[in-house]
């Protein structure tokens, strides 16, 4: 197991279990960021059935790192599925071994459409994110989709790819544009507040619910003050 820390929202009745790690390089990753010390220990699935005993939820989200990478989720997913009776659900997950059994929902992050682009980005090609992501849909699962939006890179073309990959799947699929917010080592600047018009425009032409964020570095790290979904106490 992988599953580092558990946090628990109250208010929306969700456990959220944290993964250590992930197989994407992105450039543009939020996390470097946050400069997180390495875990101090990993929990094993008897260990956080004692530390839930007693909490009153209906969702259980997998996030990361990327949930996917633990090698422990399919064990993870059927013990919440069954065993507690609770909905699954990948919080995010960059789609690369997008798993379905005793999965009830999934919020992808579709880095690129375009495979160099994505190969530049991630260090991995996009085609196998995108096919995964149509055979969870025609699983039955639950889908959301976002990707990240930076003018100088990719920009509105890749963008436009992306949302009739999706549009093309289903159009009611929830999508989230995230304007790109500044990262060390990075060189591309956040988007401006016309650019991400322009951006949000494009997908909303395609698909029937979009939304975005356009964060600041301060924004980015201060999450909870501002969206109360964040607003969570740590369990173990």
């Amino acid at each position: 197991m992988a599953i580092y820390k558990g946090t628990y929202s109250e208010r929306y009745r969700r456990l959220t279990l944290h993964n250590h790690l992930c197989n994407f390089r992105c450039l543009g990753c939020t996390y470097k960021l946050k400069n997180a010390p390495n875990p101090e220990r990993f929990f094993e699935i008897p260990e956080i059935a004692k530390a839930i005993e007693g909490l009153e939820f209906d969702t259980v989200h997998f996030m990361g790192g990327e949930p996917t990478t633990n090698k422990g989720l399919p064990e993870l997913l059927a013990f919440f599925k069954h065993s507690v009776g609770v909905r699954t659900a990948l919080g995010h997950t960059n789609g690369w071994n997008l798993v379905t059994k005793d999965l009830d929902a999934t919020n992808v992050s579709i880095k690129f459409h375009d495979d160099n682009l994505a190969r530049e980005y991630t260090g991995l090609p996009a085609g196998r994110v995108l096919g995964n992501f149509r055979a969870a849909y025609d699983a039955g699962l639950a889908m959301k989709a976002s990707t990240v939006f930076i003018p100088g890179f990719g920009g509105l073309g890749d963008l436009e790819k992306i949302v009739r990959f999706v549009e093309g799947i289903d159009r009611t699929i929830p999508f989230h544009v995230m304007g790109y917010v500044p990262m060390p080592g990075a060189p591309w600047k956040r988007p401006t507040d016309a650019e991400m018009a322009d951006a949000v425009a494009l997908a909303s032409a395609h698909l029937d619910h979009v939304g975005f964020s356009h964060l600041t570095v301060e924004e980015l790290l201060n999450t909870e003050s501002r969206d109360d979904r964040f607003v969570v106490r740590r369990v173990f």
